[in-house]
């Protein structure tokens, strides 16, 4: 149902219009403030063609989405919801919606928000490169220098394997590269 745009949003629907055979709705971006989206639900509601046969214009459900990536949304999903989620998106981009899509923590979407942002590591082209970057900060990499070893024997590879077991996990990302995300 959604692919990932430079935008996140959906496409809310009067309910009274539908179930009167109309299609009428809004695409609302949801990276904005909850306020912001309820006003522009409100102002799609009061343009409803529904109004001129006499039906009350109150309901409404999220008919579509798009640019939340494997995010899954309700149709009557909490508008704090969306624009928490939007906001992050719009923030972080795919490496939001990989986290999200496989790990929330609790009932509170700004939780993970929060969660994702001292998980997340970055982009890297592999796991070995995040490792070697690492080993080179912490300064690993000088001190089997200064010992008279290669750094290059080092098996960067094995290390990876290790230490996405048990302290990190990856995802994909574009061009061939990943996510890496501490394990909390």
């Amino acid at each position: 149902m959604s692919t990932l745009t430079d935008t996140p949003r959906i496409y809310v629907a009067c309910l009274a219009a539908y179930n009167n055979g109309f299609l009428h709705g809004a695409w609302i971006d949801a990276d904005q403030d909850v306020d912001d989206i309820q006003a522009k639900v409100r102002a799609m509601l009061k343009t409803s063609p529904a109004w001129q046969l006499g039906d009350i214009c109150e309901e409404w459900a999220i008919h579509d989405y798009e640019g939340f990536g494997d995010i899954q949304l309700s149709e009557w999903e909490d508008f704090e919801t969306v624009a928490t989620l939007g906001e992050a998106i719009a923030d972080h981009g795919p490496a939001f919606t990989q986290y999200y899509a496989t790990f929330t923590y609790g009932d509170c979407v700004a939780d993970t928000v929060a969660q994702f942002k001292e998980d997340y590591r970055g982009t890297w082209n592999s796991e070995s490169m995040f490792v070697e970057q690492c080993l080179e900060d912490d300064g690993t990499l000088d001190a089997v220098e200064a010992a008279g070893l290669n750094p290059s024997y080092i098996d960067l590879e094995a290390i990876a394997r290790d230490w996405f077991i048990n302290d990190y996990f990856s995802a994909p990302a574009p061009n061939y590269q990943v996510f890496v995300y501490h394990r909390s």
